[in-house]
């Protein structure tokens, strides 16, 4: 199997089409972090800038409306159609690319790579990082925003331990695995950069919060639909489905704020480097 092909698969797929229908709904759950990662990226106007793992557009968006030329790449085909669509309806000129980070043919012509979550995907990062710093300038830069542990994330572990009596016993997960948590590890994390030719590595706690409205049953729906929840359920029956909605729905319940507002706490990595 070609490197990451499960993860095109995966992305042009179900989680793809799930992320589109839900955009709006995600970048509000990720606002916070989007803006303290656009903060910790520092891009200025008139940058040349790559975001790898544009999804459907946010990250892009507000880069360039910030005066940065902005080339978004991702290897998803829907949300890339959303993206473009979007970008269109601001007026931002912002070039979109479908293809694989980990493999495209890049030349160096970027000066910062930016990436909220787009990165902890790649079956052989070292070399993935490796490629991504061909398409940097002498003296260019990268920062993105990666999560940690998952026992640090309520937003995701929470509701799989309140489906857990109503799926099939789970193998363990690969905490060294493509996938969202691939890089909670900071010393794994600081190795990969260097190994891949990166310095100044610089990795930084961010505790954030995910909020997800203020319904609690559209909340529990979601997680269903998107997330490391929505991987375990698969193909589970309606009747599996509805119980486990309920399980989640209650357990989302603690994470209500006084303003009504859904939000579990959010532990993530802030992380830059340059290269050499």
């Amino acid at each position: 199997m070609p490197a990451n092909e499960d993860q095109i698969k995966f992305w042009n797929e179900k989680a793809g089409q799930s992320w589109t229908t839900l955009q709006a709904r995600m970048d509000a759950n990720m606002a916070a972090i989007g803006d303290a990662a656009l903060a910790f990226a520092q891009a200025k106007a008139g940058m040349a800038v790559l975001d790898v793992g544009c999804g459907t557009g946010v990250t892009s968006l507000a880069l360039a409306g910030a005066g940065a030329k902005v080339t978004g790449l991702d290897i998803s085909k829907p949300m890339l159609a959303l993206a473009r669509e979007r970008a269109a309806k601001a007026g931002l000129a912002v070039r979109f690319i479908e293809a694989d980070a980990s493999a495209y043919p890049f030349a160096p012509e970027f000066d910062l790579i930016f990436s909220r979550f787009g990165v902890m995907f790649f079956d052989a990062p070292v070399a993935a990082f490796a490629n991504m710093r061909k398409a940097l300038k002498s003296g260019g830069r990268m920062a993105f925003v990666c999560w940690r542990k998952p026992a640090e994330n309520p937003w995701a572990s929470a509701p799989l331990l309140a489906a857990k009596p109503f799926l099939p016993e789970q193998l363990p997960p690969d905490p060294l695995a493509p996938g969202p948590f691939a890089f909670a590890d900071p010393k794994r994390l600081e190795d990969i950069l260097s190994q891949s030719g990166f310095s100044n590595i610089r990795i930084e706690k961010l505790d954030s919060v995910m909020t997800v409205g203020t319904d609690l049953g559209l909340a529990a729906s979601q997680t269903l639909q998107i997330g490391p929840l929505a991987r375990a359920v698969g193909e589970a029956d309606d009747a599996t489905r509805a119980a486990i909605a309920k399980a989640v729905q209650d357990a989302l319940a603690q994470f209500v704020r006084p303003d009504g507002e859904i939000a579990p706490a959010a532990a993530c990595w802030l992380v830059a480097a340059e290269t050499r």
